[in-house]
């Protein structure tokens, strides 16, 4: 692969949170990045310079012909708010599957822990049995094995919550606090002495950058550990990034379970409490020896990143602080 010019990305989602971080971190490396969205002019207001491109995900003709000489595929793409993931996330994956039949390109796949049940816990290997106890967790399975069937080279790297600059379809920015608004809490899911692992987005987009520039196999599955933190961690982060002492709060189940019946994302929440309530953290022994050392941010630096991004916090007082 030529350095200077890697060639072509398409990117599934480069207005979420992965999809972003990556299409970000191809394009600083070079890469031509294209992007699919069904209002390119839209798109293209909210992440310019991209090379955006109309089409819609579930729509196989579309993703094939934004393909076009793609050399890699990013599949980013995730319902907002966990909602109708039984109907979108195995369509969307399959647009891509056909998309690189048809071009010869690489799948990028960020992975979850939502594949792996209570038997895996609490350190998990690429090699853990899937048992998922939760309907997205099936449909995660479901996906893996979509793409190891598909007969076309993938690179699936399975990470922890994420977390990053870009407001996303994560926890710490639709749970933990609240984008546009000043911290006065963090409203943590789980006991807080529990260790949880996290992934940074730029960290997890380079990562797959590097592993890119190894020798991969036709399949293959890495784990990322991410930032192994207590909820007490997670919160002294958050105080010294902005300035002042953040108290932590409990997130009150009850009152999602007594808005479950009428919130299909309050329902989907619920059904991945069973993450929150033990250690789980993910083996990233293959990893580290495919790349010497994980790309990893410091805590404090990712979460005041991810403070300014998500408008939380202002950059002047992240300089004072």
């Amino acid at each position: 692969m030529d350095k200077r010019n890697p060639g072509m990305a398409l990117v599934i989602g480069a207005t979420g949170g992965v999809g972003g971080a990556l299409a970000d971190r191809l394009q600083a490396d070079g890469w031509r990045v294209r992007a699919l969205n069904r209002d390119p002019e839209r798109a293209r207001a909210v992440r310019p310079g991209l090379e955006w491109v109309r089409g819609d995900a579930m729509v196989e003709a579309d993703v094939v012909a934004a393909a076009d000489g793609a050399r890699i595929i990013v599949h980013g793409a995730n319902p907002p708010g966990y909602r109708n993931w039984a109907g979108l996330q195995l369509p969307m994956l399959a647009s891509t599957i056909a998309a690189a039949k048809a071009t010869g390109a690489r799948i990028l796949f960020p992975g979850t822990v939502y594949n792996y049940g209570p038997d895996a816990f609490p350190s998990i290997g690429e090699a853990a049995e899937q048992h998922p106890i939760s309907r997205k967790g099936a449909i995660r399975v479901r996906m893996e094995q979509m793409l190891r069937e598909a007969g076309v080279p993938v690179l699936i790297v399975r990470c922890g919550d994420f977390f990053g600059p870009k407001t996303g379809n994560n926890w710490f920015s639709q749970g933990l606090t609240r984008p546009g608004r000043p911290v006065t809490s963090v409203m943590y899911p789980g006991a807080p002495e529990i260790a949880h692992c996290w992934a940074y987005l730029p960290d997890v987009a380079e990562t797959f950058l590097r592993l890119l520039a190894t020798d991969l196999g036709p399949f293959e599955t890495f784990h990322m550990q991410g930032q192994e933190v207590t909820g007490h961690d997670l919160v002294a982060a958050v105080s010294e990034a902005v300035g002042r002492r953040v108290p932590l709060r409990r997130l009150p189940w009850f009152a999602l379970q007594a808005a479950a019946p009428f919130n299909e994302t309050f329902r989907e929440m619920l059904e991945m409490r069973y993450l929150w309530n033990r250690p789980i953290l993910l083996d990233n022994a293959r990893l580290a020896t495919r790349l010497g050392a994980e790309p990893r941010t410091p805590l404090v630096e990712a979460v005041r990143a991810t403070l300014i991004g998500q408008g939380s916090l202002q950059p002047a007082q992240a300089i004072a602080a």
